[in-house]
């Protein structure tokens, strides 16, 4: 993981440990491995397509700015300060996370940069009432957004938006682990948890007929049984591109931990081609 080792060595900040900073997987290292890929190429792009392009980088649920791996112990640069060192630089950048300390690690991280908004709070809120509408067309705006919830926090209006806008790119966590558990059971007729958090995060109800097919019992009638989760996440694809209004989706990349189980797919959504080419390029030799 060259391309993180690399932002660590000048991020002094990132040397240094505190309780805010998440102990993560090996997959959460592979995704910011594909962040740090693509961050470059977006912005230099961009800087060759047009000088009037103001650019955003926005990060949704952006944590403490480090992570601590737990296979190692070692301090591992987050999305924040891979996006702070990419060259060429984001005209902007816009933090978001809800928890106290870990905006006061993002504003510790972000204290020589005025290009820097750290915003406290639900993400969803602040995507929709602040950052978005930064973020428009005719503004010559474009962004590239990172939405890596924790589970389904995170509301289908914030898509639908970021898709209609025609100027952002995204990377989203769609956490199949989490919906699997606890919104998804054998039973489609179970009241379960999260549910209601799953028709948040979908937009609809429509996420049953997804998850769920009727099959003939032996002696008559049917019952709901489970898709597999190919299946489910394929109709979220479609989703992002029929009802969002992303004109290209990248095959997701399933994101599995040390026992081979899909810990959660890793979708990017754009409304442009070269974006789209680009990460499914990188997401094909992670496969």
């Amino acid at each position: 993981m060259a391309a993180i080792a690399a932002v660590r060595g000048n991020l002094d900040l990132v040397h240094n440990t505190s309780d805010s900073d998440d102990v993560i997987g090996f997959w959460t290292q592979i995704k910011l491995e594909i962040i740090a890929k693509y961050l470059p190429a977006y912005t230099t792009i961009l800087s060759k397509q047009n000088a009037r392009f103001r650019t955003l980088y926005i990060d949704a649920f952006a944590g403490s700015g480090k992570h601590i791996a737990k296979s190692t112990g070692e301090t591992v640069a987050g999305s924040p300060s891979l996006a702070l060192a990419t060259v060429p630089r984001f005209s902007e950048y816009h933090f978001i996370d809800i928890e106290e300390r870990k905006i006061e690690s993002l504003q510790r991280l972000a204290t020589t940069s005025q290009d820097v908004v750290i915003h406290h709070g639900d993400c969803n809120r602040i995507l929709i009432n602040k950052v978005f509408p930064r973020c428009r067309y005719e503004d010559f705006a474009r962004a590239l957004c990172l939405l890596d919830p924790y589970g389904l926090q995170l509301d289908w209006k914030v898509m639908e938006i970021a898709g209609k806008l025609r100027t952002v790119e995204v990377f989203l966590n769609f956490p199949i682990m989490d919906i699997n558990r606890n919104a998804l059971a054998r039973d489609a007729t179970k009241d379960r948890p999260k549910q209601e958090e799953l028709t948040r995060f979908w937009g609809d109800e429509s996420w049953r007929e997804a998850a769920y097919a009727p099959q003939p019992l032996l002696f008559g009638g049917e019952e709901l049984v489970k898709k597999s989760n190919r299946q489910f996440v394929a109709a979220f694809r479609d989703r992002l591109k029929a009802r969002a209004g992303f004109a290209y989706v990248a095959d997701p990349l399933p994101m599995r931990n040390s026992t081979n189980a899909v810990v959660y797919y890793l979708f990017f959504a754009s409304p442009n081609t070269t974006g789209s080419k680009i990460v499914s390029e990188i997401f094909d030799r992670y496969r």
